[in-house]
């Protein structure tokens, strides 16, 4: 009988067809990742961000994307395959008029329709296209080609479309072989490209993206090294992933797990300069990379971002930019042909800044009753509004089991050295409080915390301005009593906007609230400012003078020597400033001041800030300019020194992401962070799982 032991060679055949199992499995799970890729990329061509007739014929039915996604999908297409001057399929294909011929060989190609667009605009002239991926996404790919007519066309007579004896040829013309093939099985594949035709002594460029990731080290070595042994000059452009282990890493490696399709190459080469020296190794004589950061402020032109602005309501930045700096796009080459297109313009000022030797900063948990839902939100606000005492109003983030924008006012407040949290309101004016995200609330002196501006979506700012009074006369937390009050203001009334900041201010011994900056459906970027008299609530015209800062939204501002902070944000070119600038009250208004530092820091925007003294302490944020994520950052505003610290965050056992979130000075040198994280491209929402203390060292 069958029994659980068996022979030596009996299990080794049944490990054997486990692991053939397993891999099957990883195999379709990859497969499915051309399926979601040309529906992303069709959403893309109906909104206008590209033009592709023929990718529909790809797609059963076709799904609108986020902007976020049909962004990230544009920059990509811009950069290989279409028109832009410095794209490698441009420059290989005028390479190819030195020559009398050219190859164009895309690995794991899907339902790519590169041939069929180029063959369209007339471009493939003494150019021939080979595409491989797995049998049976090429199968499927075939038998769509075949059905549609206006592919058949293209392709050239339909007796020219066969199967041949070899097996794995599933469409030939003149100028397109369709192949299936696992890339792992390069002998095979070296095999039958030959007897396809293919001529390593012609000029080829070949085409990775996200392709190589799925395959495990020594075999997707074996493919680099394979192609610099096989053309004595061709081009390699990869697209994939990269920096694994920061938060927005974590988050993309988890994703990639769950659907059963790791990314092996990424822990092995995680960053630029890895992959740049790989393949260097592997044979190919110059080899360059950028992150999507890099290349769509160099070579994007201006022109054509302006067009991408008005094609559908965007305010995802922070996402972008971290998705941007977690692909790269490289280009090895060898032989006549030479990685030009990834040089940038003359007039691209892009230096990337690093931080050296930071210190490091202990960072626990906050102690809770338990991870409450109503913590764990981003774009929010929180307000000190008397000691261990927080108010938290709006953001995104957990409602009833789904995520959703908030409207509520939530108390978090220390009870002994725990830390609890409730949302409440009045019953009879609770309705004043609407969804919002990207608000300003701020605490008076007074306990009054006025919230400003917000929207629901980039097309919806909120327009109401709310005055919150918190009733603590007994000295009792558990009876402490909110009311919400909406104000009519008088005077001119400034723009509807979010990612501002409001800041209370003295002037003539009268307070006022500052707004600064921001962003509205229509400005970008906003460089207006506006005075609120608290007194009245009027907009008043106060004098202000010197030179004025750039424009700019999510950045942050200080009360400091009655005046404001004002420091980094995002600018009007859509790059993180690190620009410090003070609003400093004369006998005649205020004048803004530069604040100049003699050492770099990081520029970023979505950041924190606090003062110390004369320290300013940014937090987290996000940036383009760095290949670190920032952290800590201690400015002296003295002697304009900076200092880089980096958080120890080894006792938070989920990603921290320090961006969109809040932060209160709750002690001299204890800041709680609450909140943070977004939506992380097509990885999914990650959201703080709970607040943080950051301890910092001392401060002299």
């Amino acid at each position: 009988m069958s029994g659980e032991c068996g022979s030596g060679e009996n299990i080794a055949v049944s490990n054997k067809r486990c692991r053939n199992k397993k891999q099957t499995g990883k195999d379709v799970a990859v497969q499915g990742t051309n399926d979601s890729s040309i529906v992303s990329k069709c959403s893309m061509v109906n909104l206008g961000y590209f033009n592709d007739v023929f990718l529909k014929g790809f797609v059963n039915k076709t799904t609108r994307r986020a902007p976020l996604i049909n962004r990230i999908i544009l920059v990509l297409n811009i950069y290989v395959l279409t028109a832009n001057e410095n794209s490698p399929l441009k420059c290989n294909i005028a390479a190819s008029y030195a020559f009398s011929f050219l190859q164009i060989l895309s690995l794991g190609a899907g339902f790519d329709s590169l041939y069929f667009r180029l063959k369209a605009s007339g471009e493939l002239k003494n150019v021939v296209v080979y595409e491989v991926d797995f049998p049976n996404v090429v199968q499927r790919k075939a038998t769509l080609i075949k059905n549609k007519q206006e592919f058949v066309e293209l392709i050239g007579c339909i007796d020219e479309i066969r199967p041949t004896q070899m097996g794995r040829l599933y469409l030939s013309s003149m100028d397109y072989k369709l192949l299936g093939m696992d890339l792992t099985e390069i002998v095979e594949l070296d095999h039958l490209l030959m007897q396809t035709g293919l001529n390593p002594a012609c000029p080829t460029l070949i085409l990775s993206e996200v392709v190589l990731t799925y395959m495990k080290g020594e075999s997707s070595s074996a493919v680099i090294h394979w192609a610099a042994d096989r053309f004595p000059s061709a081009i390699f452009v990869v697209y994939e992933q990269i920096r694994p282990d920061d938060p927005f890493g974590q988050v993309m490696q988890r994703h990639f797990t769950q659907l059963n399709s790791t990314l092996y190459a990424l822990t092995q080469f995680p960053g630029k300069e890895a992959q740049r020296k790989r393949f260097l190794n592997e044979g190919w004589e110059e080899c360059h990379c950028i992150d999507m950061n890099e290349f769509y402020v160099g070579f994007i032109p201006e022109q054509e971002k302006q067009r991408i602005e008005l094609l559908e309501p965007f305010d995802e930045y922070e996402e972008w930019h971290l998705k941007c700096s977690h692909y790269l796009i490289l280009s090895a080459s060898k032989g006549f042909l030479t990685c030009l297109f990834l040089h940038p313009p003359p007039d691209f000022h892009f230096k990337k800044i690093d931080t050296l030797n930071p210190l490091r900063i202990t960072v626990s948990l906050c102690e809770t009753e338990t991870e409450n839902p109503l913590l764990r939100r981003f774009a929010h606000c929180s307000s000190h509004i008397a000691p261990n005492i927080i108010l938290i109003s709006g953001g995104f983030g957990s409602r009833d089991g789904q995520h959703g924008r908030l409207k509520d006012v939530s108390l978090m407040f220390k009870n002994g050295p725990v830390w609890k949290c409730s949302s409440f309101g009045d019953q009879g004016s609770i309705h004043l409080l609407t969804e919002r995200m990207f608000h300003s609330m701020t605490a008076l002196c007074d306990k009054r915390c006025i919230i400003f501006g917000g929207r629901t979506s980039p097309l919806k700012p909120v327009t109401s301005l709310l005055c919150l009074n918190c009733d603590m006369s007994d000295g009792a937390i558990s009876s402490i009593g909110l009311s919400v009050k909406e104000i009519e203001c008088s005077g001119d009334v400034p723009l509807p906007r979010w990612r501002h900041s409001a800041t209370e201010v003295i002037y003539k011994g009268l307070k006022y609230l500052f707004i600064y900056g921001g962003r509205s459906p229509r400005e970008l970027v906003l460089n207006d400012w506006h005075f609120l008299n608290l007194e009245d609530y009027s907009w008043a015209d106060i004098p202000v003078n010197g030179p004025t800062p750039e424009s700019r939204h999510s950045h942050s501002a200080c009360s400091w020597k009655g005046g404001v902070l004002i420091a980094g944000g995002l600018g009007a070119a859509r790059i993180p400033l690190a620009s410090i600038f003070h609003l400093r009250p004369t006998w005649s208004g205020f004048i803004w001041d530069r604040i100049e530092t003699v050492s770099s820091f990081i520029p970023r925007y979505s950041h924190t800030a606090h003062i110390i003294g004369d320290k300013l302490l940014l937090l987290g944020g996000v940036t383009i300019q760095s290949d670190s994520i920032p952290e800590v950052t201690l400015i002296d505003l003295k002697t304009g020194q900076s200092f880089d610290q980096c958080i120890d965050s080894n006792l938070v056992t989920w990603p921290l992401m320090l961006h969109n979130h809040s932060s209160v000075l709750v002690k001299e040198r204890q800041v709680l962070v609450i909140g943070g994280g977004g939506n992380c491209f097509s990885f999914g929402t990650h959201l703080n799982h709970q607040p943080i203390l950051l301890k910092l060292p001392e401060i002299r």
